[in-house]
């Protein structure tokens, strides 16, 4: 399996138990999606390695608290200790509507409500406070804010979104 067809679920971050059980921060705002799943695939040396879970259930909010088969000690979590967790794309629940994951609109094409076609969505920017599209039009690199205010249409049986950019937004960039 690669890293490609595979989403990020969360990173392992601490013990559980002296028997190797292991806690799970994990990157969702559904949590309870997650536990009694049968097996994950753990990023170890550039590798996806599947390991198989005995138990697995919600720990707090944000946690999953995870007793993977074939780690049956202390020694044997330190190994696995700040690896991250990873699932097949097709384990994502479907999303309708405006709802979108990120993977999942790359190559769209945006479609403002002044300007028309202003570019093809490249990568989203995801490590700044406020999430971006990349889109690119010709040569240029434009930045689009996501969120609810600006996105009015996800259309994905046409591949396109339809926004309405901040008056004079677009025309930083193509101008």
């Amino acid at each position: 399996m690669r890293k490609e067809d595979c989403f990020y679920l969360g990173k392992i971050v601490s013990k559980y138990s002296f028997k190797g059980e292991v806690l799970v921060k994990i990157d969702t705002d559904e949590p309870e999606l997650y536990d009694n799943m049968e097996s994950v695939f753990v990023a170890l040396r550039n590798n996806l390695v599947p390991f198989f879970i005995e138990k697995c259930r919600l720990h707090k909010s944000q946690l999953l608290r995870i007793d993977f088969e074939e780690v049956n000690s202390e020694d044997d979590a330190d190994k696995i200790m700040g690896s991250e967790l990873y699932l097949p794309l097709s384990f994502l629940p479907e999303l309708n509507g405006n709802k979108f994951y990120f993977h999942e609109v790359i190559g769209f094409t945006v479609i403002d409500n002044v300007h028309g076609d202003i570019g093809t969505i490249q990568s989203i920017n995801d490590t700044t406070s406020q999430a971006l599209f990349e889109i690119l039009k010709g040569d240029k690199q434009l930045l689009i804010p996501i969120n609810d205010d600006i996105i009015k249409k996800v259309d994905r049986e046409n591949k396109t979104i339809h926004v309405t950019t901040p008056e004079g937004l677009v025309d930083l960039y193509l101008s």
